[in-house]
């Protein structure tokens, strides 16, 4: 379950997110929504986004697909979002993948290979460095304040 850190930082980024994208025509929505990653397989990230709100993949059950998915890695079980969910997320084609990890307090981004099969690590941010996103060029956000987040 998740704890009231991991709830702060979701909704910390959740919120900056929504501001960045939804005057540029796109959406950012939380768990437990599902995604489907193939055929009887989904996953609930913390936070997916799509660049256009009103992309076909949007479904009301489930998304189809996502641009971006963002997970904040659990105490009880990293290695499900570090290592796990890192396959499952490139098997369902997401083309960037952030893993935010309170422990440590970085922040990975990574970017779904030539091939679509596996992600490469794009870069690990830290406290006193702005983390920056490949698929959102314009967007930014500072490592300390999503681990200060309350």
């Amino acid at each position: 379950m998740p704890t009231d850190k991991h709830q702060a930082i979701s909704k910390f980024l959740l919120l900056l997110l929504n501001a960045f994208l939804d005057p540029r025509g796109g959406t950012v929505l939380y768990s437990p929504l599902r995604l489907h990653i193939r055929e009887g397989k989904f996953r609930e990230p913390d936070l997916m986004l799509l660049l256009d709100a009103n992309d076909a993949r949007r479904q009301n059950a489930y998304w189809l697909g996502a641009d971006m998915v963002i997970e904040i890695v659990s105490a009880d079980d990293p290695q499900r979002d570090t290592i796990v969910k890192r396959a499952d997320y490139a098997e369902g084609h997401v083309p960037e993948y952030w893993i935010v990890n309170p422990t440590d307090e970085t922040v990975t981004v990574l970017i779904l290979s030539d091939d679509g099969a596996r992600y490469a690590e794009e870069r690990v941010f830290r406290r006193g460095e702005a983390a920056t996103s490949a698929l959102l060029p314009d967007f930014s956000v500072q490592v300390s304040a999503i681990f200060d987040a309350r």
